[in-house]
């Protein structure tokens, strides 16, 4: 699998985890490297400005008597490509709560989905990303079922705690107890470690079968025909009693031992975190730029824009972009700004007051959304995400609907001009609002943000020029259509977030070898003017010439402006 060099390397980092294990966890991944060297086609392709990446559910869309993932292909072909030309399906493995994050098989596809079948049909149009939802499984999985059993090489497979343990610096993402009771075949009672529900039992990754186990999972998704691996929930995968659980070496040295063994077989593979944490935190997964994630989740950037346009100031925003660094030009951020989780609080940490947080949860609570909290060392509890569709956290029922695409669209421009690869949420794409149907059914906050559409339903909508959906779908295709274009746009060129002493304004000034442009924003409800940052640019939204020395720039507006070198 590696040369003597590499080996070594591997194995210094194995013995830290594993100590006298490690020669037996090293040869068990030369056994899975052997075993899928072949099912993994080898190639190196470097993402650029025409990767757009579609998030979304495999049953978003839903067709009577046709599997889901064959609808969901039939929406891709027909409404995404050539614009967006990669999905991330949600996860579509066969599960028990939490809409598909609390999986019972890692290598099988929900029958209420569709087939494997179904899934490699969709991935010769698109590129696709699975999700590896590897910290935690459901409690009714064949690996739990066995581990409570008793069964041979199961026995460490998941984290059984004495209760009487002070666990007391554990970060809690959810107001949730961390420790749930179970027996196993002997009646004896056993208390697990389930971070995120009593469902969702945690994974052992101190156990070396554990660790080979995970790999194994990956490497069949590569021989599936992923592209881009989204690594769920990963801050949390190594437990010490007595830290914070979260962050710890051991997690970092996991990951970069599994992109290791990865690109020793294919080049074709991005690996990307998924770390709902303060931005410092999250950006450590980016290892030295070569060892770990190749992209990592921007999480701060969707309640920032929020916040920014609930104040109609650009004065935080700018600072956060400007602040921003990456270890390399070989990695980057994968860029969103809604999802079907809610949004984020906590990477706003530091960067704005309490206050200011608090301000956003009542804006949520105003627009007909919900805020989910989590506990706190102390024992009180703090806000942890926004549950709220992200067109409805922006503006509210009352405004036209103008004004509601215009802030939708300013929000989502942003995120497609930062530098990295866009992600866009299915019900952002089509312009959805909140379900609040979904919540009160099953009590679940974060279903407000993921209704399920039929799509001949859909499609008719998407027609009538009169409807919302319509309004915001050809406005997301037509900056789609001219952004895949721009090779100013490319995931690692260069950008400048320009000050210019108006607070109203962002700028994004964005640089790939010869290609230049700007990218001009106003998060304020009045007209801005501002002096020209350069001569004779080309509007790229309008394709007209501009030679005029003052810009205008409409409220809630923006403009794609690039240096015309021709003239």
């Amino acid at each position: 699998m590696s040369n003597h060099l590499e080996k070594k390397n591997m194995l210094n980092t194995l013995q830290g985890l594993y100590s006298d294990r490690a020669e037996w966890v090293y040869a068990n991944i030369e056994k899975l490297a052997e075993k899928y060297k072949y099912k993994i086609s080898y190639s190196e392709e470097s993402l650029c400005e025409k990767d757009v990446i579609l998030i979304t559910y495999g049953d978003n869309v839903q067709k009577q008597g046709q599997p889901h993932l064959q609808t969901l292909k039939e929406f891709v072909d027909k409404y995404c490509l050539p614009e967006i030309n990669s999905t991330h399906i949600l996860p579509f493995f066969p599960y028990t709560s939490d809409d598909g994050f609390s999986l019972t098989d890692y290598f099988a596809v929900d029958p209420e989905l569709g087939t494997w079948d179904d899934v490699s049909s969709l991935s010769e149009s698109s590129n696709l990303m699975f999700d590896a939802v590897v910290n935690h499984m459901s409690k009714s999985s064949r690996w739990f079922k066995s581990f409570l059993a008793e069964e041979e090489g199961f026995q460490d497979f998941f984290i059984s705690v004495d209760p009487k343990r002070d666990l007391s610096k554990v970060v809690r993402p959810r107001a949730l107890p961390l420790l749930t009771l179970f027996k196993d075949k002997k009646g004896c009672e056993k208390y697990i470690w389930t971070t995120f529900s009593k469902d969702q039992v945690d994974l052992n990754f101190a156990s070396p079968e554990v660790f080979i186990a995970v790999l194994e999972v990956l490497l069949f998704y590569a021989s599936r025909g992923a592209k881009f691996i989204r690594l769920d929930a990963i801050a949390f995968l190594w437990k010490t009693i007595g830290t914070t659980c979260l962050h710890l070496t051991e997690t970092h040295d996991i990951i970069k031992l599994y992109r290791k063994v990865v690109e020793s077989l294919t080049g074709n593979l991005v690996f990307i975190t998924e770390t709902n944490v303060p931005q410092k935190e999250n950006i450590s997964y980016f290892g030295n730029g070569y060892d770990e994630a190749h992209m990592v989740y921007n999480f701060t950037l969707p309640p920032l824009l929020v916040y920014s346009v609930m104040e109609g100031n650009t004065n935080t925003l700018t600072q956060w972009a400007q602040s921003l660094k990456l270890p390399n030009d070989k990695v980057c951020f994968f860029n969103f700004t809604a999802s079907h989780d809610g949004i984020g609080l906590r990477p706003l940490q530091n960067i704005i007051p309490d206050d200011e947080i608090a301000k956003l949860a009542a804006r949520a609570g105003k627009h007909g959304g919900h805020v989910s909290y989590r506990k706190n060392e102390d024992g009180t509890q703090s806000p942890y995400e926004l549950n709220c569709n992200y067109m409805d956290l922006l503006s509210d029922g009352s405004e036209d609907d103008k004004t509601r695409v215009n802030k939708l669209m300013l929000t989502q421009a942003v995120m497609l001009t930062m530098p990295g690869v866009p992600g866009i949420y299915f019900h952002s794409l089509v312009g959805s609002c909140n379900y609040y149907e979904g919540v009160a059914k099953s009590g679940i906050k974060r279903r407000i943000n993921r209704e399920k559409l039929n799509i001949e339903d859909l499609a008719k909508e998407l027609a009538d020029s009169g409807n919302l959906r319509y309004k915001v779908f050809t406005s997301y295709k037509q900056l789609l259509s001219i952004r895949t274009k721009e090779k100013a746009f490319n995931p690692f060129g260069s950008a400048e977030y320009i000050n210019i002493d108006n607070d109203k304004i962002f700028i994004v000034k964005r640089q790939y070898i010869k290609e230049t442009i700007y990218a001009i924003y106003n998060f304020s409800n009045q007209l801005v003017q501002m002096n020209s940052l350069a001569p004779n640019v080309y509007d790229l939204l309008s394709g007209k010439k501009l030679a005029e020395n003052i810009w205008k720039i409409e409220p809630y507006c923006f403009c794609w402006y690039k240096i015309n070198i021709k003239m």
